[in-house]
This record gives structure tokens, C-alpha cells and sequence, in this order.
């Protein structure tokens, strides 16, 4: 009775080395996907510089991080607010129900010259404006 319980605890083992053997070599089913950025359609073009958080500039102007804000990098990971102190960076953001910003998304300066050469004013403006984000959101993977 005893060796029974031995040798059953021993293929428990095997098998739950074997899977964890295989999920090693297996790429995540997020991974091959390839998970792309969405352009929200409401966002506004700016520099920020976060001066001591959660106060920063935007386009100059004094401002203000919301609480839970979400800043996010050029490969869609969340950048802590507390790293980025006293750099000017190109960004596209969106504001809360109180007029907080609530959340960024990091350009490099390529993509900030495209958007910045569009006119916001009109309809026109902003159709081009959001064909720009979308092509460069697209674009990066």
C-alpha cells in the first residue's frame, strides 16, 4: 500500500514537470497575436514635462495627473510618472470627467512633427489629425 502511494506521487510529479517543460517552449498566445495600440479618437497633441508628480506642464501651462492615470510608451507599457521628472516629452492625451489628465500616450518626435503639421481647425483638421493617429498606431507592434 505504501509503494502504491510512492509511485503515484512519483508520474504526479513527472507530469507536472513535463507541462511545465512544454509551457516553456510554447510562445504565450498574446505574443504571437501581436497585440496593436488603439487610437482613441478623442485625444489632444501636446508637450508635456512632469514637474513633480502628479503635477506637470502641459504645452507650458501648470496641470494635473488624475488619480489612477495611465502613462504609456511607445510599446504600450505603463511609464511611472516619477521617471519621466523634468523631460519634455511629445505626447497625445485625453482628460477625465473633471478636466484631470487621465491618460498619455509617448510619441517619438517623427510622429509628433506629422500630427504637429496638421491644422486642428474644422472638420477637415481633425479627420486628418485622426488618419495620422491611426497610421501611426497601426504602424507599431
Amino acid at each position: 500500500m505504501n509503494r502504491w502511494n510512492q509511485t503515484r506521487a512519483r508520474l504526479v510529479q513527472v507530469a507536472y514537470a513535463a507541462l511545465a517543460g512544454l509551457s516553456f517552449t510554447l510562445p504565450p498566445a498574446a505574443l504571437a497575436q501581436g497585440i496593436q495600440r488603439s487610437a482613441p479618437k478623442d485625444v489632444v497633441l501636446g508637450q508635456m514635462v512632469v514637474t513633480a508628480p502628479p503635477e506637470l506642464t502641459m504645452d507650458g501651462k501648470p496641470d494635473r495627473l488624475s488619480p489612477g492615470s495611465r502613462i504609456r510608451d511607445l510599446n504600450n507599457m505603463l511609464v511611472l510618472s516619477g521617471g519621466i521628472v523634468g523631460k519634455t516629452l511629445p505626447v497625445v492625451y485625453r482628460r477625465d470627467a473633471v478636466g484631470l489628465v487621465h491618460e498619455v500616450w509617448l510619441l517619438t518626435e517623427e510622429e509628433y512633427s506629422k500630427l504637429g503639421g496638421t491644422s486642428g481647425s474644422g472638420a477637415e483638421g481633425y479627420k486628418r489629425f485622426n488618419e495620422l493617429l491611426m497610421m501611426i498606431f497601426g504602424s507599431r507592434r
